[in-house]
């Protein structure tokens, strides 16, 4: 089985409910296993149909129908890991 960890650590900070949309997100758009842990979302697939260019573009349609695109982001970390991370906000 194939899984894909997603740290949703800095993600937290907005809310247990919003958690719980992603996993119901995740889970509707996937069909695979959906394991939430503190700081951790695990992502698992019986195939190899879910590779980790296609979560991170289902994590990007999630930001951006939560309209939170413009204070978080996507990016790559270790094998089989992707992370949200919170947008540096320049002050004008």
């Amino acid at each position: 089985m194939s899984a894909i960890r997603i740290d949703i650590s800095e993600l937290k900070n907005e809310g247990s409910d919003l958690i719980k949309e992603l996993e119901e997100f995740l889970r509707e758009k996937t069909g695979g296993e959906i394991t939430v842990s503190t700081n951790e979302v695990t992502v698992g697939h019986e195939d190899e149909s879910i590779s980790r260019r296609h979560m991170r573009v289902l994590l990007r349609r999630f930001l951006h129908t939560t309209d939170l695109k413009d204070y978080f982001r996507i990016i790559g970390g270790k094998e089989d890991a992707l992370i949200v991370k919170e947008k540096k906000v320049s002050e004008e």
